[in-house]
């Protein structure tokens, strides 16, 4: 479940960390200060689910021995240093060394929000793989991520497990927030290439040249991307966004490796949302080649009942996160749920959860008041779609056995208890709605 990113601050001017800590709290990340790089360190590990910004000249441990110290901890952490006036040497320097970047004193807070932007982004992509890899195994981990029971998710889980098979490269498109590079990660795990790299990386925000030294390459900062994943998996994220000669040097890599490829790579684009495709930005013969295998993610509007499984299961991950107890949806608050376009898909759906989550353990609020915050607040996707009456119950019961047989651990009697409902009758839902108690048993 994805947290805001933290960013530690580094500086032994104490009003220099306050200034850059308010500022950025107000642009909601979640700060926390260091007086001198050894306090720093302390709270700084391998997995830090952030970033740092640290001033260069320090008493003590100065910012160079610093950066040096955390990339030994964690070389992929983004640390942004802040020098004075004059000192771009050593800002190339630490650049060298493994800096993200560098703010030049006085520096400009407005860009200093868009690095810490760009570098947080790079930081969940860094934590977001390092997650998945840990599920990876033979792919059944990362299989069990793509919950839901539609038959949309049915038949995206199949042509995952025949795409994941091929030797071709892949394209994935669909809406924000609907799990494609969820479903790139899963197309490598059940793949032959899967204990090979899988190597993440986005061309979006960033200008020609330096796609091109990333990519690749020459580039003194670190191994071009098409070598980091020579053999294995490259995932370019906002395929889209790579300029047309770039298009022709990536076409003409692939074309190089000959068939079967060395190195597979799977596409991943934004655009069905804005009304154009990939199709219309890609140069022909790149698209064809990328899309001779292609997966279109489902939106979640178009999932039925998944959408109350997901908010079950993210809601219980953020009581347990949060402390608390996980809230209980009203027949009305599911029929509210089912209804909602939700533009956001499952990142906005986790994002309610964890509202919803929150107000529970407050004793605050319910899920109605949440939704209707939602459509004030101008959000779009809290507007309601007509459905069958019959399709709302039968989700609503769905869902509710579905957490009763697993809060009792596929305790049939428990069940029955709580549910009142005489064995057979139980029976005959459990099979209506593909629920085997050979599921719970240990869950």
């Amino acid at each position: 479940m994805a947290h805001a990113m933290k960013i530690a601050i580094v500086d032994d001017e104490k009003d220099m960390r306050q200034s850059v800590s308010q500022w950025l709290a107000l642009s909601g990340y979640d700060t926390e200060t260091f007086p001198n790089a050894e306090e720093a360190l302390k709270g700084i590990g391998a997995d830090y689910p952030g970033i740092v910004i640290s001033d260069i000249k320090m008493p003590g441990m100065d910012g160079m021995a610093f950066l040096k110290r955390v990339m030994g901890v964690d070389s992929a952490l983004p640390v942004i240093m802040i020098t004075g006036h004059g000192d771009v040497p050593m800002a190339v320097e630490a650049m060298r060394v493994g800096a993200f970047d560098f703010l030049e004193k006085p520096f400009d807070p407005e860009r200093m929000n868009e690095l810490a932007k760009k570098a947080s982004h790079a930081r969940r992509l860094t934590l977001d793989n390092r997650a998945l890899r840990r599920d990876l195994g033979d792919g059944t981990g990362i299989m069990k991520k793509l919950i839901g029971a539609s038959p949309v998710m049915e038949r995206l889980r199949e042509d995952i497990l025949d795409l994941g098979q091929a030797d071709g490269h892949v394209l994935i498109d669909g809406e924000t927030g609907t799990g494609k590079t969820l479903t790139a990660h899963a197309l490598h795990a059940v793949g032959a290439k899967a204990k090979q790299k899988f190597v993440l990386f986005s061309c979006a925000g960033q200008d020609e040249a330096t796609l091109a030294e990333r990519l690749f390459g020459p580039s003194e900062a670190e191994v071009p991307m098409i070598e980091q994943a020579r053999g294995g998996t490259l995932v370019l994220e906002d395929i889209d966004a790579l300029p047309a000669g770039l298009q022709a040097r990536l076409l003409t890599w692939m074309n190089e490796q000959g068939m079967p490829a060395e190195t597979r790579v799977i596409a991943i684009s934004n655009l069905s949302e804005q009304g154009r495709t990939v199709e219309d930005v890609l140069r022909p013969d790149l698209y064809y080649r990328l899309a001779a295998m292609k997966i279109t993610l489902p939106p979640l509007r178009a999932r039925g009942e998944d959408i109350l499984t997901l908010f079950t299961r993210f809601a219980e991950q953020a009581a347990e996160d949060y402390g608390g107890e996980a809230p209980e949806l009203s027949a009305q608050e599911a029929a509210q749920l089912l209804q909602a376009p939700w533009p956001g898909n499952i990142r906005q759906l986790v994002n309610v959860a964890e509202r919803a989550a929150m107000q529970n353990r407050r004793g605050t609020g319910t899920i109605s008041s949440l939704l209707m915050a939602n459509e004030d607040e101008g959000d779009p996707g809290m507007t309601t779609e007509g459905k069958p009456l019959k399709e709302y119950v039968e989700a609503f019961e769905r869902m509710l056995i579905d957490n009763t047989m697993r809060r009792h651990r596929g305790s049939i009697v428990s069940v029955m208890e709580e549910l009142c409902l005489p064995r057979r009758t139980l029976n005959e839902k459990m099979a209506k709605y593909g629920l085997s108690r050979s599921d719970y048993l240990s869950s």
